[in-house]
């Protein structure tokens, strides 16, 4: 059973990542910058992609039946919340949902704020452009992290197996597609950032700007950045004018290499 999850779940990314990146060269929002700064698609995608690799090969050496299959255990053992509370299944699924995407928007908000986390968290943005690509660009110390938060939060909550799979889809989906390099139409875009994370909202999330860069820290839904305060509906530059990335790592180097991406985290600066 565990081997058809993880077969669907790698089906639907593959299914999303193909559609967008297929969007991205037919649509593109924003033009690859070309300066010595940036580095070319084929080099951001050596690096982007090899770190997801090296990243699925510890999570798995981490957790060999993945969250899904830690969470039939926890159920098993009827540890956390939701199985004292005796709810039906489906009030189970949608409150765990829920749950685990503040989660991840307080995840989010931690790693840009805490200094060590930070670290590694800047690998992410230190990426000069914003594509599909930079949706799977997070060191593996990081991802390990994350799976250590979900984790604890699958004891605590006590959230079904079914809930863990259909989270780790929205989250692997909306991350692809918020950081798809492509603008919804301007009706459809004004409509979709009162529920989603759209392209332009998390665009501002990768600005220069550090003052931008602390909003929009939703993956999904909206809905938190607006609840605490922290939702930007625009920058201070037009959307196809914000500068992308770290000022502090103008090496291509450090910035797209995939060993540079790795020990980027060690450097002396924070």
């Amino acid at each position: 059973m565990i081997d058809e999850i993880a077969a669907i779940r790698l089906g639907v990314f593959l299914t999303i990542l193909a559609l967008m990146m297929g969007l991205e060269s037919l649509f593109p929002a924003r033009r690859l910058a070309k300066n010595p700064q940036t580095a070319n698609m084929a080099t951001r995608w050596l690096g982007n992609f090899g770190l997801l690799i090296i990243a699925s090969v510890m999570a798995r050496l981490l957790l060999p039946l993945g969250l899904a299959g830690f969470a039939v255990y926890t159920s098993q053992m009827q540890w956390g919340l939701l199985p004292a509370i005796d709810l039906p299944l489906w009030a189970n699924i949608g409150i765990s949902i829920l749950l685990l995407d503040m989660l991840i928007y307080w995840q989010h908000r931690l790693f840009h704020r805490i200094p060590l986390l930070w670290r590694l968290h800047k690998v992410h943005h230190a990426d000069r452009h914003v594509d599909s690509s930079t949706a799977l660009r997070f060191h593996p110390l990081e991802i390990i992290i994350s799976i250590g938060i979900k984790a604890l939060a699958i004891v605590v909550i006590g959230v079904p197996a079914e809930a863990v799979v259909l989270f780790e889809i929205l989250l692997n989906g909306f991350a692809i597609f918020n950081h798809a390099n492509i603008r919804l139409p301007l009706r459809i875009e004004k409509a979709a950032r009162y529920l989603l994370v759209t392209q332009a909202l998390h665009r501002i999330h990768h600005s220069q700007i550090m003052a931008e860069s602390n909003t929009n820290f939703g993956f999904s839904i909206i809905w938190w950045d607006r609840l605490f305060s922290t939702y930007a509906r625009a920058a201070s530059k037009a959307d196809d004018k914000i500068n992308i990335g770290l000022s502090d790592y103008p090496d291509v180097k450090q910035n797209a290499w995939l060993t540079g991406l790795l020990w980027l985290p060690f450097t002396g600066k924070k």
